[in-house]
């Protein structure tokens, strides 16, 4: 049977047209892909000169939280294909575009499932029936207050709703207490008034299994480890070594709950793993901060991936082609016009990339860019990343 597909041309009538809204540096590394096959690109961010919006053939800067601005631009591009690059999107009108035929990656539902904490976490752990950590919901002081209780410090405090580990603190005794709940409230992304006491599980590792759901089943790409810190990935390397039966339960878990979720696309689903115990945490239904190593390690990154399988194209087996390790750049102070030395030094470094996101300003925390290593083994290729990350430094030229 010939194969019937058709991908047109950026700019004529008969273009393939991927709309993304949130226009970050994973939106930027998709777009590179998707431009590769002749995708037209339209990025879409709440601010100007977004690192997506750099290398895309239109854009638009808008709130992605206002219902009527998302359907004005979808109505303007008419998209083949809809993209949620981040969790801030009104995803009520994403259902309602998706019912009148426009195609929601993965699906809208579960854009408004993993966007929030409350909803993943339980249908996780109700629903689909794998195991978690013990969490607990709370809207007021007194019941969040209960809820500490019920688990026991030390908890994970986090907003229903966020990202990067906006909002998220370790609470240890009644001294943080209400730190911890003052955080969560101040770092969300939208304001439900609710927060997640999440146990805190002292954990022997924590990895992501990227899980690609496509038209010809599930793929999984090698576990790939990471560190946080305060919530927000810094490193992460690939493969991370589990045990056969660690891997079985996290790929059986993930295509549970990806299956429960639907649509085709790649999933970045997290586990903390102790004793060989595996328990689900977070779900992202699109690539995964973490997966950047993905880069240097498999023959197809994460985000070839994600393409390929929201196309409805072939997706291959996935190895790791070699060890590799990727760090994030952090900005540590603000800067308005950010410029960067130390990239020489940086690309010295043997087997070693260099990606600068082009964020058009910095603060404190913000990561700006990522080196992605490879070596024989893990430890080097995490050496050689560190160490080429630490060449580079950021300056403000404003």
């Amino acid at each position: 049977m010939s194969d019937t597909r058709r991908f047109g041309t950026p700019g004529a009538a008969n273009a393939t047209t991927l709309l993304l809204l949130g226009s970050g540096e994973l939106g930027k590394e998709l777009l590179f892909e998707a431009q590769g096959l002749g995708v037209e690109t339209v990025a879409v961010d709440r601010y100007e000169n977004a690192p997506a919006m750099q290398v895309a053939h239109r854009s638009h800067t808008l709130d992605m939280t206002d219902a009527e601005a998302v359907r004005e631009v979808v109505a303007e591009e008419d998209p083949d294909l809809i993209v949620p690059e981040i969790e801030a999107i009104a995803t009520e009108e994403l259902k309602r575009l998706e019912d009148e035929g426009y195609n929601v990656i993965p699906t809208a539902k579960a854009t408004r499932l993993t966007m929030d904490r409350e909803w993943i976490r339980e249908f996780a752990a109700d629903e689909v029936g794998v195991p978690t950590s013990e969490f607990a919901f709370a809207d007021s002081e007194d019941a969040y207050r209960d809820a500490v209780a019920e688990i026991g410090y030390p908890v994970v405090v986090k907003p229903t709703m966020s990202s990067s580990g906006k909002g998220q603190s370790v609470v240890r005794g009644d001294a943080d207490l209400m730190d911890g709940w003052e955080t969560a409230r101040a770092g969300t992304r939208s304001d439900t008034g609710r927060v997640i006491v999440e146990e805190l599980v002292e954990f022997d590792y924590e990895v992501t299994l990227l899980t690609v759901r496509h038209a010809e089943g599930t793929t999984f790409c090698p576990p790939v480890a990471h560190r946080q810190v305060d919530g927000d990935y810094r490193e992460s390397w690939q493969p991370h070594p589990m045990s056969e039966s660690a891997l079985a339960d996290a790929q059986r878990m993930a295509k549970q709950v990806t299956d429960g979720l639907g649509g085709y696309g790649i999933f970045g689903v997290e586990f903390f793993v102790r004793d060989d115990e595996v328990l689900f945490s977070e779900l992202s239904p699109r690539p995964h901060d973490t997966g950047l190593v993905t880069l240097g390690t498999q023959s197809a990154s994460e985000f070839e991936l994600h393409l390929r399988a929201i196309l409805g194209l072939p997706v291959p087996e996935v190895t790791a082609e070699t060890p590799g390790a990727s760090h994030a750049i952090v900005a540590d102070e603000p800067a308005d016009q950010p410029a960067f030395t130390g990239v020489e030094a940086a690309l010295e470094t043997p087997d070693t990339d260099l990606r600068l996101f082009g964020k058009p300003a910095a603060y404190d925390g913000r990561r700006m860019g990522v080196t992605v290593s490879t070596a024989a083994d893990i430890d080097t290729a995490r050496d050689r990343a560190e160490q080429a990350a630490e060449q580079v430094e950021l300056h403000d030229d404003d």
